[in-house]
Protein backbone atom coordinates (compact mmCIF):
# COMPACT_ATOMS: atom_id res chain seq x y z
CA UNK A 1 0.00 0.00 0.00
CA UNK A 2 2.92 2.54 0.77
CA UNK A 3 4.57 1.86 -2.64
CA UNK A 4 1.41 2.32 -4.68
CA UNK A 5 1.12 5.73 -2.66
CA UNK A 6 4.22 6.69 -3.86
CA UNK A 7 3.49 5.24 -7.46
CA UNK A 8 0.21 7.38 -7.32
CA UNK A 9 1.67 10.49 -6.44
CA UNK A 10 4.51 10.35 -9.06
CA UNK A 11 1.89 9.35 -11.34
CA UNK A 12 0.00 12.43 -9.96
CA UNK A 13 2.84 14.64 -10.94
CA UNK A 14 3.48 13.62 -13.90
CA UNK A 15 -0.09 13.96 -15.30
CA UNK A 16 -0.04 17.42 -13.91
CA UNK A 17 2.57 18.56 -16.15
CA UNK A 18 0.98 16.83 -19.39
CA UNK A 19 -2.45 18.51 -17.90
CA UNK A 20 -0.99 22.07 -17.20
CA UNK A 21 1.32 21.88 -20.98
CA UNK A 22 -2.41 20.95 -22.72
CA UNK A 23 -3.86 23.74 -21.00
CA UNK A 24 -1.09 26.62 -21.34
CA UNK A 25 -0.97 25.63 -25.20
CA UNK A 26 -5.01 25.52 -25.67
CA UNK A 27 -5.16 29.20 -24.36
CA UNK A 28 -3.54 32.66 -25.85
CA UNK A 29 -1.93 34.16 -22.58
CA UNK A 30 -3.76 36.56 -19.82
CA UNK A 31 -6.67 35.00 -21.12
CA UNK A 32 -9.33 34.95 -18.32
CA UNK A 33 -10.45 31.28 -19.19
CA UNK A 34 -6.94 29.85 -18.29
CA UNK A 35 -6.95 31.31 -14.93
CA UNK A 36 -10.06 30.13 -13.80
CA UNK A 37 -9.09 27.03 -15.14
CA UNK A 38 -5.61 26.95 -13.10
CA UNK A 39 -7.55 28.37 -10.34
CA UNK A 40 -10.08 24.84 -10.34
CA UNK A 41 -6.70 22.99 -10.46
CA UNK A 42 -5.28 24.96 -7.58
CA UNK A 43 -7.98 24.37 -5.24
CA UNK A 44 -6.88 20.64 -5.06
CA UNK A 45 -3.80 21.42 -3.08
CA UNK A 46 -5.16 24.20 -1.48
CA UNK A 47 -7.89 21.87 -0.05
CA UNK A 48 -4.97 19.24 0.90
CA UNK A 49 -2.86 21.48 2.53
CA UNK A 50 -6.03 22.99 4.61
CA UNK A 51 -6.44 19.44 5.87
CA UNK A 52 -2.93 19.15 6.72
CA UNK A 53 -2.93 22.34 8.40
CA UNK A 54 -6.03 20.86 10.51
CA UNK A 55 -3.65 17.96 11.54
CA UNK A 56 -0.41 20.07 12.79
CA UNK A 57 -1.43 22.03 15.36
CA UNK A 58 -3.24 19.17 17.73
CA UNK A 59 -0.63 16.14 16.74
CA UNK A 60 2.82 18.74 17.67
CA UNK A 61 0.75 19.77 20.70
CA UNK A 62 -0.58 15.75 21.71
CA UNK A 63 3.51 14.56 20.70
CA UNK A 64 5.35 17.17 22.85
CA UNK A 65 3.02 17.30 25.69
CA UNK A 66 3.07 13.05 26.04
CA UNK A 67 6.79 13.14 25.25
CA UNK A 68 8.19 15.61 28.07
CA UNK A 69 5.72 14.13 30.70
CA UNK A 70 6.79 10.62 29.76
CA UNK A 71 10.54 11.81 30.08
CA UNK A 72 9.99 12.88 33.31
CA UNK A 73 13.80 14.20 33.49
CA UNK A 74 14.55 17.67 33.15
CA UNK A 75 18.32 17.47 32.97
CA UNK A 76 17.06 14.61 29.64
CA UNK A 77 14.90 17.36 28.15
CA UNK A 78 17.68 19.99 28.15
CA UNK A 79 20.21 17.62 27.04
CA UNK A 80 18.43 17.16 24.59
CA UNK A 81 17.37 20.49 23.56
CA UNK A 82 20.94 21.47 23.31
CA UNK A 83 22.07 19.01 21.41
CA UNK A 84 19.34 19.50 19.11
CA UNK A 85 20.09 23.41 18.80
CA UNK A 86 23.72 22.79 18.29
CA UNK A 87 22.91 20.93 15.17
CA UNK A 88 20.51 22.70 14.49
CA UNK A 89 23.10 25.94 14.46
CA UNK A 90 25.60 23.98 13.02
CA UNK A 91 23.39 23.00 9.70
CA UNK A 92 22.06 26.13 9.47
CA UNK A 93 25.93 27.98 8.91
CA UNK A 94 26.87 24.77 6.71
CA UNK A 95 23.44 25.55 3.92
CA UNK A 96 23.66 29.48 4.28
CA UNK A 97 27.82 28.89 3.89
CA UNK A 98 27.51 26.65 0.74
CA UNK A 99 24.76 29.07 -1.09
CA UNK A 100 27.20 31.69 -0.69
CA UNK A 101 29.57 29.87 -1.87
CA UNK A 102 27.99 28.59 -4.84
CA UNK A 103 26.42 31.84 -6.10
CA UNK A 104 29.73 33.12 -6.16
CA UNK A 105 31.36 30.66 -8.23
CA UNK A 106 28.56 30.12 -10.76
CA UNK A 107 27.52 34.05 -10.76
CA UNK A 108 24.05 33.02 -12.16
CA UNK A 109 23.24 36.74 -12.08
CA UNK A 110 25.98 38.44 -13.36
CA UNK A 111 25.06 39.96 -17.09
CA UNK A 112 21.46 39.37 -16.75
CA UNK A 113 20.52 42.81 -16.01
CA UNK A 114 16.67 42.03 -15.97
CA UNK A 115 13.86 44.35 -15.07
CA UNK A 116 11.27 43.66 -12.16
CA UNK A 117 7.80 43.16 -13.92
CA UNK A 118 5.95 41.15 -11.03
CA UNK A 119 4.24 42.62 -8.61
CA UNK A 120 5.64 42.02 -4.94
CA UNK A 121 2.59 41.47 -3.11
CA UNK A 122 2.19 42.19 0.84
CA UNK A 123 5.50 41.73 2.19
CA UNK A 124 5.31 42.26 6.11
CA UNK A 125 9.14 43.69 6.18
CA UNK A 126 8.33 46.02 8.30
CA UNK A 127 7.35 44.06 10.80
CA UNK A 128 10.74 41.69 10.98
CA UNK A 129 12.70 42.88 13.14
CA UNK A 130 14.38 41.16 16.46
CA UNK A 131 11.63 42.47 18.88
CA UNK A 132 8.97 41.94 16.84
CA UNK A 133 10.31 38.27 16.56
CA UNK A 134 10.89 37.43 20.08
CA UNK A 135 7.85 38.75 21.13
CA UNK A 136 6.05 36.35 18.40
CA UNK A 137 7.41 33.14 20.14
CA UNK A 138 5.32 33.63 23.15
CA UNK A 139 1.97 32.97 22.55
CA UNK A 140 -0.92 35.36 23.90
CA UNK A 141 -2.98 32.50 23.84
CA UNK A 142 -2.55 28.69 23.35
CA UNK A 143 -5.94 28.44 21.52
CA UNK A 144 -4.94 31.83 18.71
CA UNK A 145 -1.53 29.89 18.46
CA UNK A 146 -3.29 26.65 17.67
CA UNK A 147 -6.27 28.49 15.66
CA UNK A 148 -2.90 30.39 13.20
CA UNK A 149 -1.13 27.03 13.33
CA UNK A 150 1.89 28.79 14.57
CA UNK A 151 3.98 26.05 15.42
CA UNK A 152 7.04 27.94 17.77
CA UNK A 153 4.33 29.01 19.80
CA UNK A 154 2.73 25.60 19.90
CA UNK A 155 5.78 25.09 20.91
CA UNK A 156 6.31 27.29 24.05
CA UNK A 157 3.45 26.02 25.32
CA UNK A 158 3.48 22.58 25.18
CA UNK A 159 6.75 22.40 27.00
CA UNK A 160 5.09 24.80 29.96
CA UNK A 161 2.63 21.66 29.52
CA UNK A 162 4.60 18.74 29.25
CA UNK A 163 7.24 19.84 32.34
CA UNK A 164 3.97 20.90 34.36
CA UNK A 165 2.16 17.64 33.75
CA UNK A 166 5.39 15.91 34.83
CA UNK A 167 6.12 17.94 37.89
CA UNK A 168 2.01 17.05 38.47
CA UNK A 169 2.79 12.73 38.80
CA UNK A 170 -0.23 10.81 39.15
CA UNK A 171 -2.63 13.60 39.22
CA UNK A 172 -1.82 14.49 35.46
CA UNK A 173 -1.84 10.93 34.14
CA UNK A 174 -5.44 11.16 32.98
CA UNK A 175 -4.43 14.12 30.86
CA UNK A 176 -1.06 12.44 29.86
CA UNK A 177 -3.19 9.48 28.26
CA UNK A 178 -5.45 12.17 26.15
CA UNK A 179 -2.10 13.47 24.61
CA UNK A 180 -1.45 9.59 23.31
CA UNK A 181 -4.71 9.12 22.52
CA UNK A 182 -5.04 12.56 20.38
CA UNK A 183 -1.61 11.86 18.77
CA UNK A 184 -3.08 8.60 17.80
CA UNK A 185 -6.06 10.07 16.62
CA UNK A 186 -4.27 12.41 14.32
CA UNK A 187 -2.28 9.87 12.69
CA UNK A 188 -5.56 8.00 11.74
CA UNK A 189 -6.80 11.15 10.46
CA UNK A 190 -3.28 11.49 8.53
CA UNK A 191 -4.31 7.99 6.90
CA UNK A 192 -7.47 9.23 5.31
CA UNK A 193 -5.88 12.59 4.40
CA UNK A 194 -3.21 10.82 2.62
CA UNK A 195 -5.96 9.22 0.30
CA UNK A 196 -6.14 12.36 -1.68
CA UNK A 197 -2.27 13.92 -2.16
CA UNK A 198 -1.90 12.39 -5.82
CA UNK A 199 -5.09 14.43 -6.92
CA UNK A 200 -3.29 17.22 -4.46
CA UNK A 201 0.13 16.87 -6.67
CA UNK A 202 -1.52 16.68 -10.28
CA UNK A 203 -3.52 20.18 -8.85
CA UNK A 204 -0.58 21.58 -7.49
CA UNK A 205 2.03 20.94 -10.47
CA UNK A 206 -1.21 21.23 -13.21
CA UNK A 207 -1.66 24.83 -12.19
CA UNK A 208 1.51 26.07 -12.20
CA UNK A 209 2.50 24.49 -15.46
CA UNK A 210 -0.74 25.97 -17.04
CA UNK A 211 -0.34 29.55 -15.73
CA UNK A 212 3.71 29.91 -16.32
CA UNK A 213 3.91 27.41 -18.76
CA UNK A 214 7.22 25.23 -19.46
CA UNK A 215 9.02 27.63 -21.00
CA UNK A 216 9.50 29.67 -18.17
CA UNK A 217 11.93 26.21 -16.48
CA UNK A 218 13.91 26.81 -19.73
CA UNK A 219 13.98 30.44 -19.45
CA UNK A 220 15.19 30.50 -15.60
CA UNK A 221 16.74 26.98 -16.65
CA UNK A 222 20.33 27.78 -15.19
CA UNK A 223 19.34 29.52 -12.16
CA UNK A 224 16.81 26.30 -11.47
CA UNK A 225 19.57 23.89 -12.10
CA UNK A 226 22.36 25.62 -10.32
CA UNK A 227 20.14 25.74 -7.18
CA UNK A 228 18.90 21.88 -7.20
CA UNK A 229 22.84 21.29 -7.89
CA UNK A 230 23.24 22.58 -4.79
CA UNK A 231 20.34 20.99 -2.82
CA UNK A 232 21.72 17.63 -4.32
CA UNK A 233 25.15 18.49 -2.68
CA UNK A 234 23.91 20.02 0.34
CA UNK A 235 21.52 16.33 0.62
CA UNK A 236 25.06 14.34 -0.05
CA UNK A 237 26.67 16.47 2.73
CA UNK A 238 23.50 16.35 5.38
CA UNK A 239 23.26 12.48 4.62
CA UNK A 240 26.79 11.83 5.09
CA UNK A 241 26.91 13.25 7.80
CA UNK A 242 24.03 11.36 9.46
CA UNK A 243 25.92 8.19 8.29
CA UNK A 244 28.36 8.80 10.35
CA UNK A 245 26.11 8.38 13.14
CA UNK A 246 24.03 5.98 11.85
CA UNK A 247 25.94 3.62 9.67
CA UNK A 248 24.62 1.83 7.27
CA UNK A 249 20.79 2.87 8.27
CA UNK A 250 21.09 5.79 6.81
CA UNK A 251 19.93 4.04 3.80
CA UNK A 252 16.76 3.02 5.49
CA UNK A 253 16.03 6.41 6.60
CA UNK A 254 16.04 7.57 3.03
CA UNK A 255 13.52 4.98 2.08
CA UNK A 256 11.75 5.27 5.16
CA UNK A 257 10.89 9.37 4.27
CA UNK A 258 10.32 8.51 0.51
CA UNK A 259 6.80 9.52 0.73
CA UNK A 260 7.09 12.97 2.86
CA UNK A 261 9.56 13.65 0.75
CA UNK A 262 8.07 13.68 -2.44
CA UNK A 263 4.90 15.20 -0.92
CA UNK A 264 6.49 18.17 0.34
CA UNK A 265 8.67 18.65 -3.16
CA UNK A 266 5.10 18.24 -5.36
CA UNK A 267 3.45 20.32 -3.14
CA UNK A 268 6.23 22.96 -2.50
CA UNK A 269 4.98 23.11 1.61
CA UNK A 270 7.16 21.76 4.35
CA UNK A 271 4.31 21.54 6.14
CA UNK A 272 2.37 18.54 3.66
CA UNK A 273 5.17 15.89 4.99
CA UNK A 274 5.24 16.74 8.71
CA UNK A 275 2.14 14.45 9.72
CA UNK A 276 3.91 11.22 7.98
CA UNK A 277 6.78 12.15 8.61
CA UNK A 278 6.60 11.69 12.24
CA UNK A 279 4.41 8.35 10.97
CA UNK A 280 8.21 6.85 9.07
CA UNK A 281 10.43 7.89 11.63
CA UNK A 282 7.80 6.14 14.19
CA UNK A 283 8.67 3.00 11.86
CA UNK A 284 12.07 4.01 11.41
CA UNK A 285 12.92 3.57 15.30
CA UNK A 286 12.42 6.92 16.87
CA UNK A 287 10.08 7.07 19.78
CA UNK A 288 7.80 9.06 19.61
CA UNK A 289 8.71 11.24 22.82
CA UNK A 290 11.75 12.47 21.01
CA UNK A 291 10.10 12.96 18.16
CA UNK A 292 7.45 14.88 19.31
CA UNK A 293 10.02 17.50 20.58
CA UNK A 294 13.10 17.67 17.78
CA UNK A 295 10.83 17.60 14.57
CA UNK A 296 8.73 20.45 15.84
CA UNK A 297 11.56 22.83 16.93
CA UNK A 298 13.58 21.80 13.62
CA UNK A 299 10.64 23.00 12.04
CA UNK A 300 11.03 26.26 13.07
CA UNK A 301 15.11 26.26 13.72
CA UNK A 302 16.21 24.26 10.77
CA UNK A 303 14.98 24.94 7.34
CA UNK A 304 18.32 23.99 5.44
CA UNK A 305 16.59 24.02 2.06
CA UNK A 306 15.56 27.84 2.73
CA UNK A 307 18.98 28.63 4.56
CA UNK A 308 20.44 27.87 1.27
CA UNK A 309 17.93 29.56 -0.58
CA UNK A 310 18.21 32.82 1.01
CA UNK A 311 21.82 33.12 0.51
CA UNK A 312 21.75 31.90 -2.73
CA UNK A 313 18.66 34.16 -3.66
CA UNK A 314 20.11 37.59 -2.11
CA UNK A 315 23.43 37.16 -3.91
CA UNK A 316 21.64 36.59 -7.21
CA UNK A 317 19.70 39.40 -7.13
CA UNK A 318 23.29 41.75 -6.09
CA UNK A 319 24.72 40.09 -8.93
CA UNK A 320 21.76 41.01 -11.62
CA UNK A 321 21.88 44.45 -10.14
CA UNK A 322 25.50 44.52 -11.14
CA UNK A 323 26.57 45.35 -7.25
CA UNK A 324 29.91 44.12 -6.40
CA UNK A 325 30.06 42.86 -2.65
CA UNK A 326 32.62 42.01 -0.74
CA UNK A 327 33.23 39.03 1.21
CA UNK A 328 33.20 40.84 4.52
CA UNK A 329 29.82 42.35 3.17
CA UNK A 330 28.81 38.86 2.11
CA UNK A 331 29.73 37.38 5.35
CA UNK A 332 27.52 39.83 7.63
CA UNK A 333 24.82 39.10 5.15
CA UNK A 334 25.03 35.79 6.04
CA UNK A 335 25.39 36.32 9.69
CA UNK A 336 22.48 38.29 9.48
CA UNK A 337 20.16 35.68 7.39
CA UNK A 338 21.14 33.46 10.30
CA UNK A 339 19.43 35.18 12.91
CA UNK A 340 16.06 36.51 10.92
CA UNK A 341 15.50 33.07 9.83
CA UNK A 342 14.67 32.02 12.84
CA UNK A 343 11.91 34.09 12.90
CA UNK A 344 10.15 32.88 9.59
CA UNK A 345 7.87 30.13 11.01
CA UNK A 346 4.25 31.71 10.91
CA UNK A 347 5.45 34.46 8.62
CA UNK A 348 3.59 34.56 5.01
CA UNK A 349 5.87 33.97 1.97
CA UNK A 350 8.83 33.98 5.13
CA UNK A 351 11.82 33.27 3.00
CA UNK A 352 11.00 36.28 0.27
CA UNK A 353 10.04 38.51 4.05
CA UNK A 354 13.84 37.39 5.22
CA UNK A 355 15.38 38.19 1.86
CA UNK A 356 13.68 41.74 1.39
CA UNK A 357 14.09 42.17 4.75
CA UNK A 358 18.04 41.87 4.34
CA UNK A 359 18.41 43.43 1.10
CA UNK A 360 16.37 46.45 2.78
CA UNK A 361 19.22 46.21 5.41
CA UNK A 362 22.50 45.86 2.93
CA UNK A 363 20.66 49.21 0.70
CA UNK A 364 20.34 46.33 -1.87
CA UNK A 365 17.00 46.92 -4.44
CA UNK A 366 14.15 45.22 -2.76
CA UNK A 367 12.68 45.27 -6.15
CA UNK A 368 15.00 42.38 -6.94
CA UNK A 369 12.63 40.26 -5.56
CA UNK A 370 10.54 40.08 -8.85
CA UNK A 371 13.02 38.24 -10.37
CA UNK A 372 12.48 35.39 -8.50
CA UNK A 373 9.23 35.46 -8.15
CA UNK A 374 8.10 34.23 -11.34
CA UNK A 375 10.05 30.59 -10.42
CA UNK A 376 9.75 30.78 -6.71
CA UNK A 377 7.50 28.15 -7.11
CA UNK A 378 9.91 25.93 -8.62
CA UNK A 379 12.64 26.84 -6.09
CA UNK A 380 9.90 26.00 -3.49
CA UNK A 381 9.28 22.67 -4.33
CA UNK A 382 13.40 22.01 -3.58
CA UNK A 383 13.99 23.72 -0.62
CA UNK A 384 11.07 22.18 1.19
CA UNK A 385 11.99 18.84 0.66
CA UNK A 386 15.46 19.65 1.52
CA UNK A 387 13.68 20.83 5.08
CA UNK A 388 12.61 17.29 5.23
CA UNK A 389 15.38 15.59 4.72
CA UNK A 390 17.72 17.96 7.19
CA UNK A 391 14.60 17.53 9.84
CA UNK A 392 15.01 13.78 9.47
CA UNK A 393 18.65 13.40 9.91
CA UNK A 394 18.51 15.65 12.81
CA UNK A 395 16.11 14.09 14.28
CA UNK A 396 17.58 10.32 13.29
CA UNK A 397 20.90 11.18 14.77
CA UNK A 398 19.79 12.90 17.93
CA UNK A 399 17.81 9.75 18.33
CA UNK A 400 20.82 7.69 18.00
CA UNK A 401 22.90 10.48 19.87
CA UNK A 402 20.88 9.56 22.99
CA UNK A 403 21.41 5.50 22.85
CA UNK A 404 17.14 5.35 22.13
CA UNK A 405 17.20 4.47 18.28
CA UNK A 406 15.05 1.21 18.17
CA UNK A 407 15.47 -1.20 15.33
CA UNK A 408 12.77 -0.30 12.15
CA UNK A 409 9.70 -1.66 10.87
CA UNK A 410 9.58 -3.35 7.94
CA UNK A 411 8.51 -0.66 5.30
CA UNK A 412 5.84 -1.99 3.58
CA UNK A 413 4.30 -4.13 6.66
CA UNK A 414 0.79 -2.15 7.03
CA UNK A 415 -1.19 0.21 5.16
CA UNK A 416 -0.11 4.36 5.70
CA UNK A 417 -4.28 4.94 7.15
CA UNK A 418 -3.59 1.66 9.84
CA UNK A 419 -1.33 3.45 12.61
CA UNK A 420 -2.43 1.45 15.05
CA UNK A 421 1.51 -0.31 15.27
CA UNK A 422 2.74 3.34 14.99
CA UNK A 423 0.99 4.27 17.80
CA UNK A 424 1.80 1.59 20.15
CA UNK A 425 5.08 2.14 19.38
CA UNK A 426 5.00 5.95 20.17
CA UNK A 427 3.08 4.86 23.95
CA UNK A 428 5.90 1.96 24.20
CA UNK A 429 8.81 4.82 24.02
CA UNK A 430 6.96 6.48 26.63
CA UNK A 431 6.28 3.60 29.05
CA UNK A 432 10.12 2.87 28.71
CA UNK A 433 11.37 6.13 29.20
CA UNK A 434 8.82 6.90 32.37
CA UNK A 435 10.09 3.34 33.88
CA UNK A 436 13.42 4.19 33.55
Amino acid sequence: MAKRLTLYILIGMALGLIAGALLHGAYAKGDPALAQAADYLKLLPDVFLKLIKMIIAPLVLATIVAGIAGMGDAAELGRIGTRALAWFITASLLSLSLGLLLVNLFKPGVGLALQPTADLGELAVKDFTLRHFVLEIFPTSAFDAMATNNILQILVFSLFAGVALSALGPKGAVLVRGAEALAELMLQITGYVMRFAPFAVFGAIGSVVATKGLGIVVTYGVLISEFYFGLVLLWAILLGIGGLFLGRRIFTLIRYIREPLLLTFSTASSEAGLPKLFEQLDRFGVPRRLSGFVLPLGYSFNLDGSMMYMSFATIFIAQAYGIELSWTQQILMLLTLMVTSKGIAGVPRASLVVIAATLSQFGLPVEGIALILGIDQFLDMGRSATNIVGNAVATSVITKWEGMLEKPEPIAVEPPHAPSHTAAHGRAGLDLDSSA
